[in-house]
């Protein structure tokens, strides 16, 4: 086993960098305590891989976090004690030692529902910081909650502290389910009547040839409606000493109105007020990626109870263990295992599959997929909170909460832009006049141009909400960028490991391949395939119906149409029935041959799913259904970025799919 150098690898910190801990946090389920072990002799994958295989089917432990470069182990759990973490850990040879004491050491969310914006983040953030007892701040803009890491009592400084700084936080209860800020209901008559009457006031300067008292009464409707409440958020900055782009803009315009100049005063509060309310909109469309993932689970679940009977019971409320009955065309609400019935389920939502999967007592199912067809009964595995969806959930937010290094950087350089570009206006402002006699207004006016040009709104605003737009971007589209950090950091790539399904495919089934099957006649069964396909709402059966359609063929009426789950269709056309179905439903009308077996083979080994027409003669024709390869996913694996190394592809490729695609 390779180990790493005990010095170079971990060096001598003894707890993880506060960027680990806010990603640790984010990633935790806030209901859970988090436990910090270093382990000196934790140096490789390896070593990893066992402490994991040891803990993961521990009893109330929720997640692990590594570090091995820190040499940390983060568990977030439900114990009443560590001992049987710290006697695990000991058993595989671990020498742990815990570095954070949980007992005077706690973490709170807060829910703040005025915290939209990155300015109001560092305002929070520079007063909070240096309160006696908070170690670390998490904010997630998206969600508008903040989670404080404090020491035992020191909550109630901390909301007051909020409140000097007129934000009113709300602890958000352990037991609560983690949900989405509704979008904030924007009133825009305010901005068009300011917008309006700026505009106006700039038309009556002009055909005054100057100030004028209309002039004048329409800037002060256009500020007053528009800028109320960036005048108030740069009050409370100033107060607090946190010249921020609100201080400045406060500043400027009401400059820009004591020297006169109403008309400019008013247009560019008109349009700081706009910036603002784009920038809300682009938070606003980042909270609906996570409300769309939300929606894929059902609210409540049909729970059998002590006395067998069955009730509908709220799904966060379902404890592990219980016995759930899904119907036809219902959504899973938990993680489960299947306990009777039989049926097929789309995983798209969750797993990307185009085609519904065949389960059966023993198989797995996942919140947030649905059952097609069957019914049957599933045991829950994972409590709502901790189902793979939630976790998907989880991952989202904390990709949207976690801050990219471009972003920390932003920050930085915003802290001290901002009162220089304060301290430079000024000095515009005052020295020319009071040392080389220049006009007192000329100055004051070019110092007032200075403060609004050289506002930081564009730096501040734009990084964090591209960030966060593109991630929201990417799960709409089912993709997880597991924070900006990762997005920043892809023009390094130099390895690519590509998903199949969705990815480089269309992402749905389409038929392959038709192939008759002995002396069956060609037309007469595609006809009878199609009719009986078009009744179907199976994936399968509609790739089969859609390339008959494609070609032009007219179905038959069919009767006594039936679904079978977990095997096919069959209905009557004419005089005889026929049955569209997979390998195992050949086997059950006993149709099946070596030759047959030996066919289904070879195409299956091309990760192609078959469907067979079988009638009274035994099987006619063979439909082979498979999700086809993007026409553009092979321009762009031929020709890669110039970065890029190698493009591999993940095991879930067949032989023939990888020949067709990669060179």
């Amino acid at each position: 086993m390779s180990t790493c150098d005990s010095k170079g690898c971990g060096g001598n910190s003894s707890r993880p960098t506060p960027a680990q801990q806010r990603e640790m946090k984010a990633d935790a389920d806030l209901g859970s305590t988090l436990a910090i072990y270093r382990i000196d002799n934790m140096d490789c994958p390896t070593e990893e891989a066992l402490i994991r295989s040891k803990l993961t089917g521990m009893q109330g432990v929720a997640k692990l976090d590594f570090n091995l470069m820190q040499r940390t182990l983060s568990v977030h759990h439900e114990l009443p004690s560590l001992a049987p973490v710290e006697q695990a850990l000991a058993a595989v040879g671990m020498q742990a030692v815990r570095t954070n004491d949980t007992a005077t050491e706690q973490a709170t969310k807060l829910s703040i529902q005025r915290m939209d914006c990155p300015t109001e983040e560092a305002l929070i953030r520079a007063k909070l910081v240096d309160v006696p007892g908070v170690s670390d701040l998490d904010f997630n803009l998206v969600q508008r909650t903040l989670t404080v890491r404090h020491a035992s009592g020191v909550l109630p400084n901390v909301l007051a502290a909020l409140k000097t700084i007129d934000f009113d936080a709300r602890v958000v209860e352990p037991a609560e389910t983690s949900g989405v800020p509704e979008p904030a209901q924007t009133k825009w008559w305010p901005l068009a009547i300011s917008g309006v009457t700026a505009i106006a006031a700039e038309i009556m300067y002009w055909l005054h040839d100057g100030n004028h008292w209309s002039v004048m009464a329409l800037a002060l409707v256009a500020i007053l409606t528009g800028g109320l409440p960036t005048y108030k958020k740069g009050w409370i900055a100033i107060k607090n000493r946190n010249l921020n782009m609100n201080a400045l803009m406060s500043i400027a315009v009401t400059g820009a109105m004591i020297i006169g100049h109403w008309p400019e005063a008013a247009m560019v509060m008109v349009l700081f007020a706009l910036a603002e309310v784009i920038e809300a909109k682009s938070l606003d469309r980042a909270r609906n990626a996570i409300r769309g993932l939300m929606d894929l689970t059902p609210e409540r679940a049909t729970v059998r109870q002590p006395d067998g009977t069955w009730s509908e019971v709220e799904a966060k409320q379902i404890a592990i263990g219980s016995q759930v009955r899904v119907k036809p065309g219902e959504r899973i609400a938990l993680d489960g295992e299947v306990v009777e019935g039989r049926s097929t389920v789309n995983q798209a939502p969750i797993t990307g599959e185009s085609i519904p999967i065949e389960k059966a007592p023993g198989d797995q199912v996942f919140a947030g997929t649905i059952n097609e067809s069957g019914s049957f009964v599933y045991s829950v595995t994972a409590a709502a909170s901790n189902s793979t969806l939630a976790r998907i959930i989880h991952a989202v937010e904390a990709a949207q909460g976690s801050r990219a290094p471009t972003q920390r950087f932003v920050d930085q350089f915003a802290r001290w832009y901002t009162p220089i570009v304060f301290v430079v206006a000024l000095a515009v402002a005052v020295f020319p006049p009071l040392f080389l006699g220049l006009a007192w207004l000329d100055w004051v006016y070019r110092a007032l141009v200075l403060l609004v040009i050289a506002c930081p709104c564009a730096l501040v605003i734009s990084t964090p909400v591209s960030i966060v737009s593109g991630l929201a971007a990417a799960t709409r589209h089912g993709i997880l960028v597991k924070g900006g950090v990762y997005l920043e950091e892809g023009r390094k790539l130099k390895w690519l490991a590509l998903d199949k399904t969705g990815t480089v495919t269309h992402g749905k089934p389409a038929q392959t391949d038709f192939i008759t099957w002995r002396d069956a006649d060609p037309d007469s069964a595609h006809v009878l395939a199609a009719s009986l396909a078009a009744r179907s709402d199976h994936p399968v059966s509609k790739a089969v119906a859609l390339a008959a359609e494609t070609d032009g063929i007219t179905v038959r009426e069919v009767v006594d149409f039936n679904a079978l789950p977990g095997r096919g269709i069959s209905g009557r056309i004419g005089d005889s029935t026929y049955f569209l179905g997979n390998h195992r439903m050949v086997e059950e009308l006993g149709k099946c041959s070596p030759e047959l077996e030996a066919r289904l083979s070879s195409l299956e080994t091309d990760g192609k799913t078959v469907v067979m027409l079988v009638g009274d003669d035994g099987v006619q024709a063979l439909f082979a259904v498979a999700d086809t390869i993007r026409s553009s996913s092979r321009d762009a694996i031929t020709e890669p970025p110039r970065n890029l190394r190698r493009l591999h592809p993940l095991r879930e490729w067949s032989h023939e799919e990888t020949r067709q695609v990669f060179p």
